[in-house]
């Protein structure tokens, strides 16, 4: 399986997560792309920073994939996700999964993007018009 992982400074491209899972083998390509909102609870947001510990991340990030990939017949997986401060409307993260048949990618793809956030050392904050809060802080 082809496992493709990331963090990144600058901007992330859906197409180069496309290309890297694509093979002639899979029916089923599914990709998760998730952008910077510009609200939260109300509150409008101006911009998110993420923070990480990025020996710690890929791997965590690595361990995704391979555990993906013991439990569903993958062709192949990429996660990147950005780091730094990022403005509403940019991509925070990408997971792209391929597999011969769409069950396969779908339920993948979900699990990396539920795992991901659960388990893998990058932090956010949320920067408001009258102030920020870090969100979710886990490992």
């Amino acid at each position: 399986m082809d496992i493709d992982i990331r963090l990144s400074k600058s901007a992330l491209n859906v197409q180069d997560c496309l290309e890297r899972v694509t093979q002639d083998a899979c029916g089923g390509i599914n990709v998760f792309i998730g952008t910077v909102r510009d609200h939260t609870n109300g509150k409008k947001v101006v911009q998110l920073q993420f923070e990480s510990y990025e020996p710690m991340a890929l791997r965590e990030m690595k361990k995704i994939a391979h555990d993906a990939a013991r439990q569903w017949p993958l062709e192949a997986i990429s996660i990147h996700h950005r780091t730094g401060t990022l403005q509403v409307g940019d991509i925070a993260v990408i997971i792209a999964v391929s597999a011969a048949h769409r069950d396969a990618a779908f339920t993948a793809c979900h699990y990396a993007i539920d795992t991901l956030k659960e388990s893998v050392p990058i932090w956010k904050k949320e920067l408001f018009e009258d102030g920020e809060v870090w969100v979710a802080a886990h490992p």
